[in-house]
């Protein structure tokens, strides 16, 4: 796979305004003049998942009589998060992605993206629009498009790693670290396998997550080379509560012996909360932050889950989620450059019931080590 180049994120220039109305979808009862201009491919698609947590809404660009309609677009996002998303578009495409996009503008959101089941490259580029590049592998159970497509509505810098898909419903943590050095050519992309993934994640384990310490001490174990900071506001074993006595009593037995592996080989553990101003400064230099957070917010249970941020722009930080919830629509195009407000990543980063931060910050590597995992 070609090498990912750092660029900004540009937004494109402004296009004429384009009148269009914001109509709810029910997909029990879609609206009448809806049925004359899509087909039974794209009606299917939109059945067949309750996206209803994604608050479904057809952008329509109504026909120069007012009676019919001459465009519409199926629009949906991720909650707490800030852009938004064309399942497909039908009738006048162009005009229906026009009004989307001037939509998300009025709205201010960083980012529009478009799933690729019916767009066309003419379409995508006359929009302004560009390719993402394909999933190396999808999230476990997730269905997605074969393509995606990407446009930038405000200044930022961000990053643009392939997209990783978590082949467990455990191994984010893994993914997420494998991701970060692969993207930061430290690991090279074809060495990113489920092989990889699995052993990476067994040696940072606490059986079956991943905790802040054991995970850095795993990555530092894996490339000596990069430096590696934990971040845990917590002097206690985290993410233990759920349990049996007898199974967290086992789990700080493991999570202890992390801490002293973190100071027998010089693995930083800093006990202040991390700040989203911190997240931005590393990304500014160029650093990989991976976060623990809860998926309550932007897939409704409390899960602690781990996420990459990469990249920055007004007011959000770009992240890449490796897991995708098929059942509510939700496909890697949502999970890829996924800009999320910092008021939302600071709630949904502080995890409940024992309010810690727990993260892990990657710098740039001393030397290049494109080895694969041991």
């Amino acid at each position: 796979m070609p090498t990912c180049q750092e660029s900004s994120a540009r937004p494109a220039e402004p296009e004429h305004s384009v009148e269009s109305l914001v109509v709810p979808y029910d997909p029990d009862a879609p609206p009448v003049r809806l049925t004359r201009i899509v087909g039974d491919e794209v009606s299917e698609r939109w059945r067949t998942v309750d996206r209803s947590t994604h608050v479904p809404r057809l952008v329509v660009v109504p026909g120069g009589d007012g009676a019919e309609w001459a465009a519409a677009a199926l629009v949906t996002a991720r909650p707490s998060t800030a852009y938004l998303k064309i399942v497909d578009a039908v009738g006048d495409v162009r005009a229906a992605v026009e009004a989307v996009v001037a939509l998300a503008d009025r709205e201010g959101l960083p980012q529009v993206k478009w799933e690729g089941w019916t767009a066309c490259a003419e379409d995508v580029a006359a929009t302004g629009f560009t390719a993402l590049t394909p999933p190396l592998t999808p999230s476990e159970g997730a269905a997605g498009p074969a393509a995606g497509y990407v446009r930038w509505l405000r200044e930022g810098v961000t990053t643009a790693p392939p997209y990783y898909g978590q082949s467990t419903h455990f191994t984010c943590g893994a993914v997420t670290a494998l991701v970060a050095q692969a993207h930061a050519g430290t690991l090279e992309w074809e060495a990113l396998d489920r092989q990889a993934e699995l052993t990476l994640w067994r040696d940072a384990t606490n059986f079956l997550a991943c905790e802040p310490v054991g995970l850095g001490v795993a990555v530092h174990r894996a490339w000596p080379s990069s430096p590696v900071r934990v971040h845990l506001d917590a002097d206690r074993p985290v993410l233990l509560d759920h349990l049996t006595e007898n199974d967290r009593e086992w789990r700080a037995l493991l999570q202890r012996a992390s801490r002293k592996d973190a100071e027998r080989m010089g693995v930083p553990i800093d006990p202040s909360r991390l700040t989203l101003d911190a997240v931005r400064d590393s990304i500014g230099r160029r650093e990989h932050v991976l976060l623990l957070l809860s998926l309550a917010g932007m897939q409704g249970f409390d899960v602690p889950h781990w996420v990459l941020c990469h990249g920055v722009v007004p007011g959000a930080v770009v992240i890449e989620d490796p897991w995708t919830n098929a059942a509510t629509g939700d496909t890697w195009v949502d999970a890829h450059l996924l800009p999320v407000p910092d008021s939302s990543l600071d709630a949904m980063s502080v995890l409940s019931p024992e309010g810690f931060r727990g993260a892990v910050t990657i710098g740039r590597p001393h030397e290049r080590d494109t080895t694969p995992v041991p």
